[in-house]
């Protein structure tokens, strides 16, 4: 039965935030709310949550997972980009945004595109994900919580909890963050390709 966490969405309670860690780093897999919609997220190190994750939502091998990191300095150890994309990156984060990028050595290989070696990567502006972060020191890796079969994510943790009671092991809820999924970028190739519109403005792409 997962544990539900009511938690303010402006200013986290550190003992909640505390407890949720302890869940990610016994191995635990959470659904939590971001800037964009609800995920489903683990530890860096987790392969049974990847496979949980796969399980909940469908997926194959194919799927492309996202880092989730709390800054550039830790976004940095993961990726390998050139000045221009860096800046380019900078600017639009933290934000609805997930960015396909070259990945480094650092990131595990289940983690990376087979053909392409890249890795997809978020920094999200939601206070309750940076808490997070920042109590666990590391990135989680994370995948959208939509279902197989529906269109558009949930929005309402008590539903969460109903639904993925006995298939995850935390549910934070700090109310309503919208349906709408992060705008996909690859800035993998010479020009930067809009693999998905959602949340985070494509302007600056086109």
């Amino acid at each position: 039965m997962a544990r539900y966490f009511d938690v303010h969405p402006d200013n986290p309670q550190p003992r909640s935030i505390g407890q949720v860690v302890d869940i990610l780093r016994a191995d635990g897999l959470i659904a939590y709310p971001t800037d964009s919609c609800f995920a489903l997220g683990c530890q860096l190190g987790n392969r049974d949550g990847l496979d949980r994750i796969r399980q909940i939502r469908h997926l194959d091998e194919r799927h492309h997972f996202t880092l989730v990191c709390s800054d550039f300095a830790q976004l940095g150890q993961f990726i390998q980009v050139n000045n221009a994309v860096f800046r380019l990156v900078k600017a639009c984060t933290p934000g609805s945004y997930t960015f396909i990028l070259p990945a480094s050595p650092e990131v595990p290989r289940r983690l990376l595109h087979p053909k392409k070696k890249t890795v997809g990567v978020r920094l999200p502006r939601h206070a309750v994900v940076q808490a997070l972060l920042a109590a666990l020191g590391e990135p989680l890796i994370s995948s959208t919580l939509l279902m197989p079969g529906e269109v558009e994510p949930m929005t309402q943790g008590w539903e969460i909890k109903e639904r993925l009671d006995h298939v995850v092991d935390a549910v934070i809820d700090s109310g309503e963050c919208g349906t709408e999924p992060t705008t996909v970028i690859d800035l993998s190739g010479p020009e930067p390709e809009i693999l998905r519109r959602g949340a985070g403005d494509t302007s600056r792409f086109e």
